[in-house]
């Protein structure tokens, strides 16, 4: 259940960074209330998911979905550029999550 809910917790910083930048500043009101709220239920999920998830794995794998997402969303919605390294960085930036997991023992 924590790597669900830290995968969940990844899509939102996603979420909120994207908000982030379309809030201007803070001068843009559902921008930045979209922000606050992905904020919070980021934070409140990776938190709970490091309870069972080593905070070095957790934090490396909700930040590498987050960052990952961020700019495939920006790709899609033309805000960033398309190109074969961009996609062939993310596919590495997401194999190096896969593989935290993959080596990842729990907690004890």
């Amino acid at each position: 259940m924590a790597w669900i809910v830290l995968i969940i917790s990844g899509v939102l910083e996603a979420v909120w960074a994207t908000a982030l930048g379309k809030a201007e500043g803070f001068t843009r009101l559902w921008p930045s209330i979209v922000f606050v709220i992905g904020l919070a239920a980021s934070m409140f999920g990776l938190a709970w998911a490091m309870r069972e998830i080593p905070t070095a794995t957790a934090y490396a794998v909700w930040v590498g979905i987050g960052a990952s997402l961020t700019v495939v969303w920006a790709m899609l919605t033309g805000d960033s550029e398309v190109s074969w390294i961009r996609i062939l960085l993310i596919l590495g930036l997401v194999g190096c999550i896969v593989g935290l997991k993959l080596i990842d023992p729990g907690h004890s």
